[in-house]
C-alpha cells in the first residue's frame, strides 16, 4: 500500500498561505497548487480547509481580496498580503523556526 500524502500540519496552514502570498497575489486554487508544488507534492491543502483559512486571514486584515480573471479567463477572487500580513508572516516564521528547532533537538537527543 503506497504511503498517503499527509494533510498540512494543524496550525501551519496560515503560515503556508501567508508565505505563498508573499511571492505574488493569487486565487485560492493557486495558493493550494503553490504549496503542493513547492513542497515537492508532499503537502496538500484540501479546499475544505483552504477557503475558511483565507476568509479568516482576510477578516484579520492579513490578506486582502479582489475579483479578477484567472488563467482560463474565469472570474476568481485573488488574495494578496497586506502590510499587516507581511509583519505577521515574519512573526509566524520566527515562531515556526523556534518550534521546529525544538522538535529537532528532541528527535536528535539520545
Amino acid at each position: 500500500m503506497p504511503p498517503s500524502t499527509p494533510d498540512v500540519l494543524q496550525g501551519t496552514l496560515d503560515l503556508l498561505i501567508l508565505k505563498a502570498l508573499s511571492v505574488e497575489a493569487m486565487h485560492g486554487w493557486g495558493v493550494a497548487q503553490r504549496i503542493q508544488q513547492v513542497s515537492g507534492d508532499v503537502l496538500q491543502v484540501n479546499q475544505g480547509s483552504l477557503y475558511p483559512a483565507l476568509h479568516r486571514l482576510e477578516y484579520r486584515g492579513w490578506i486582502a481580496a479582489s475579483w479578477g480573471a484567472s488563467e482560463n479567463n474565469r472570474r476568481a477572487r485573488f488574495y494578496r498580503l497586506t502590510p499587516t500580513g507581511r509583519r505577521r508572516l515574519q512573526a509566524e516564521l520566527a515562531t515556526w523556526r523556534k518550534f521546529s528547532s525544538a522538535i529537532e533537538m528532541v528527535l536528535a537527543h539520545r
